[in-house]
Order: C-alpha cells, then structure tokens, then sequence
C-alpha cells in the first residue's frame, strides 16, 4: 500500500511539472486576437476623467461611420436621461491609431486606423455633480454590433434644462437591435475581410500574420495529460515482496550429498542388547 502511494505521488509530481510546462508553452504561444471593428478610438471627455465645465455635446470617436440608425444615450447620476439627440461630425486624426483584425487566408492581418468617425451626442443639461455615463450601441460595416460605455465625472456647475424639454425614453431602434442580438458583439472573431474604401480609412500593408491557438486547446491537452497520468499509475503495481523469513537451508542437505541417512558410529563402546529376564 505504501508503495502504490509513493507510486502515484510521483506521478502526480510528473504531472505538476507537465502542467507548468504546458502553461509556460501556452503563454508563449500568441493568442487568436480578438477583432472588433468599428470600435470606438476615442472620446470627448475621455473616460475617466472630471469635467469642470458644462459641455454642450460629448463626442464618441469611431474607426468607422456609425449606422444612421446608431443608439446614444447620457445618463446622469441620478439615473435619468440627459441627451438630446446625437448627428454626425465631422472626422479627425486620431492621436494614437487603433489597430484591428481581419481574417485574411486563414490568418489575422493587423490594419491601423488614423481617423475617427464621431458620433456628437447633444447635452440638453447638467442636472447635478456626478458621475455620467455615455452608452452606445452601433452596427459595423461587417455586421458585427459595437457597444459600449464612457464614464466620466462632472463637477461643474448645473444647467436648465431648455423650456418644454423631456427626459427621452425611446429605446434602441428594434432592426438595430435584432442585428446586433444576432450578430454578436464587435469582440466577436469575424467571418469576412472588410474593405478599407467601406470604412473609410486606409489599411497599410502588413508583412506580420497573426496566428494563434483556440482558447479550448491547452485546457484539453491539460486535462488529457492529467488524466492518462494517473490512469497509468493506477494500473502499475508494485513488484511483489516474500512476507515471512527466508527459508533456511535444510540441516541435513549436505548430509544428504553424502548418502541420505547419516551411519552410526561403530564401536566397542555400544551397550549390549538389555536381555529379558528368564
């Protein structure tokens, strides 16, 4: 028993040991990258950051045009809406381009973006100091949805609201939304190649390929090392020991090279025969 313990414990020490190699392997290994085309680039404000004067939009910077039929929302810190519609504006360089993928021959091919695409979200007031948060849900030239949210802190002073505005509260246009439920998100891996012309800003030529491995491989090949491991040290039986002592040799085996049954001795010293009484 305590042989097949020390047994399996060595086994699963090997099997420790191919677990980190594995992991080391797979954090060299690059990862598939996620795409997410479309996605925004950039905002005014930035998020995170505090606002010290009332702004009369907020900017949304995307790598390419939103849909006409795009979702914007600004929501301030006591949960209701303070937009006032949103419009287009007009492009700028990005300070830092953005990168995305495409699938390209079976590969991902990294593209960078220099413009951004705003969308102007109009602020019909600032109500109170706060946190407000900018959402967004959008439909790339691809298919792919793009959503989000931009938070940032004002701490400005308040505004009116203007005369006989209201709070809106219309929702998401409902083909917007079922091409994006159907789609999935922009950091879903995309199925096509776009064309630059279609978003609107050039894709420099990319000698580098990205590839990378399934997120579900190393797990599997983990759980199979693992797993034959211990299966082999189940099956492998310590060799089997004698329980008691040796057997001695037996006495008499050299007596018995000799002739079996050892003689008796002869002599003049053996006593006679007892002889029975008459």
């Amino acid at each position: 028993m305590r042989s097949r313990l020390v047994t399996v414990g060595n086994v699963v020490r090997r099997a420790l040991a191919v677990l980190a190699v594995l992991v080391v392997a797979s954090l060299a290994l690059p990862a598939a990258p996620a795409s997410a085309h479309g996605q925004l680039a950039t905002s005014t404000p930035l998020t995170g950051t505090v606002v010290r004067q009332p702004l009369e939009r907020v900017g949304l910077y995307f790598t390419e045009k939103p849909a006409a039929n795009a979702h914007f929302t600004l929501t301030g810190p006591n949960g209701s809406r303070v937009d006032s519609g949103w419009s287009y504006g007009e492009p700028k360089r990005l300070d830092k381009p953005v990168q995305e993928y495409f699938m390209v021959n079976g590969t991902f091919e990294p593209r960078l973006y220099h413009t951004g695409f705003p969308a102007m979200v109009t602020v019909a007031h600032w109500p109170a100091k706060g946190r407000y948060t900018a959402s967004y849900l959008t439909v790339a030239s691809d298919g792919e949805a793009v959503k989000g949210t931009v938070t940032f802190d004002y701490q400005g002073p308040s505004t009116a609201a203007p005369a006989g505005w209201t709070a809106p509260t219309n929702g998401p246009d409902p083909a917007l939304l079922a091409q994006a439920e159907g789609t999935g998100s922009a950091s879903a891996v995309p199925a096509a190649t776009l064309d630059p012309a279609v978003t609107g800003a050039a894709a420099p030529p990319s000698s580098s390929k990205e590839r990378g491995l399934p997120s579900w491989v190393i797990p599997v090949v983990i759980v199979a090392v693992v797993g034959t491991l211990i299966v082999v040290a189940a099956r492998r039986r310590p060799a089997s020991r004698p329980t008691g002592k040796a057997a001695r040799p037996r006495g008499g085996a050299s007596r018995a090279q000799g002739g079996g049954v050892p003689r008796q001795r002869s002599g003049t010293n053996r006593r006679p025969a007892r002889r029975g009484r008459r």
